[in-house]
């Protein structure tokens, strides 16, 4: 286990003080939160999946419609990894902290459904999920149950049951909106919260990354977790510059009993 400074385990205690202040509060988290459990990141330099191929190449909304199986075959790798992958101790804690009741809204830029697997009941996925896919030419949505598995194993690309079309999985990519109601009760949630804690986020991503400056611009206190500063690290009343899988469950221990 990792040995913090004194300043380090003062800003946890304070964080876990405002917590428990909060009334409504929000979880916002990124990438960052899903490292710890083996699924790799887009932009973390030499390891990040976009230092490999140019993502303009193959994952595009037009990319995949001119070429679904460039698409397929580039993703099935992380696909492996994330329906592979298990929660990690933040996902766990901050499952415990939603079920004690200080965050009701937990807004992730993941598509891994770990926070599901750890047993957070709201989860808004706001850049789509593995879990459904979309037929691209009857438009149907299905469950990837039963298309997934023969991806996974054999790369079988999947296909719509009723009209034949490509089936889409329901992860958002460049030039594609984002999910629009789940954005909508993304933004409620953040304008109505008291308190935001982001967690394994750069907030570089747009829109997503903007949503915790609409909370601060209504009063509510702001909590960073973080291996790297983020543009609103100056405004926000907490900034832990450490793993998340380590400082958000000792942040729930000091909640939940003490």
């Amino acid at each position: 286990m990792t040995v913090f400074s004194a300043q380090t385990l003062e800003r946890i205690q304070y964080a876990a003080e405002i917590i428990r202040k909060s009334q409504r509060g929000v979880v916002l988290t990124g990438a960052g939160i899903s490292t710890p459990s083996g699924i790799p990141d887009f932009r973390s330099e030499g390891t990040g999946l976009w230092s490999r191929v140019d993502p303009m190449e193959v994952a595009t909304l037009n990319a995949f419609r001119y070429a679904p199986e460039q698409f397929y075959q580039w993703i099935r790798p992380l696909a492996v990894k994330i329906f592979a992958a298990e929660p990690n101790p933040a996902h766990r804690a901050f499952a415990q902290l939603q079920a004690a009741g200080y965050f009701k809204t937990i807004i992730t830029q993941n598509i891994d459904n770990l926070h599901q697997k750890a047993g957070c009941s709201y989860v808004l996925e706001t850049h789509g999920t593995f879990q459904t896919m979309s037929c691209t030419q009857c438009f149907k949505q299905i469950s990837s149950q039963g298309f997934i598995e023969p991806y996974l194993k054999d790369g079988q690309i999947p296909y719509c049951p009723d009209c034949g079309g490509i089936l889409k999985l329901d992860i958002i990519l460049f030039g594609e909106q984002l999910p629009l109601q789940t954005w909508y009760e993304s933004q409620a949630a953040c304008r109505n919260c008291d308190l935001i804690l982001v967690a394994g986020s750069s907030l570089e991503v747009l829109p997503v990354a903007g949503l915790p400056l609409q909370a601060l611009d209504r009063g509510a206190h702001l909590i960073i977790v973080n291996h790297s500063p983020t543009y609103l690290s100056v405004r926000a009343d907490v900034v832990i510059l450490e793993d998340v899988a380590e400082i958000i469950p000792m942040i729930a221990e000091r909640v939940l009993h003490e």
